[in-house]
């Protein structure tokens, strides 16, 4: 492993977060929503003023977060490329477990 990469453990204790998520509104829901077509890949949007990034990740089991590839997003539409390296280093990690 490249002692320059950072690994990180994401887990949802209990029900937690599933609670808090659960009563919020629906335009906040929509920062994390899955991506169509895709099989059980998730966007996160994040705005600092007007700068918008997506982060995508997906679930490994039910416990572990794994980030993939971030983008800024500068249309309306999510580039197809950022969806496919996304969807590529998703295969890449679900073959080397």
């Amino acid at each position: 492993m490249d002692k320059n990469q950072k690994f990180r453990k994401i887990t949802f204790y209990k029900n937690y977060f599933q609670g808090f998520f659960d009563k919020q509104n629906k335009k906040v829901k929509a920062n994390l929503k899955q991506i169509e077509n895709t099989n059980g890949l998730y966007e996160i949007r994040v705005q600092l003023g007007s700068d918008i990034c997506r982060i995508f990740c997906f679930f490994d089991q039910v416990q572990l977060v794994v980030l993939a590839n971030g983008f800024q997003k500068k249309t309306q539409k999510t580039p197809k490329k950022e969806i496919e390296m996304a969807l590529k280093i998703k295969a890449e990690y679900e073959s080397e477990k």
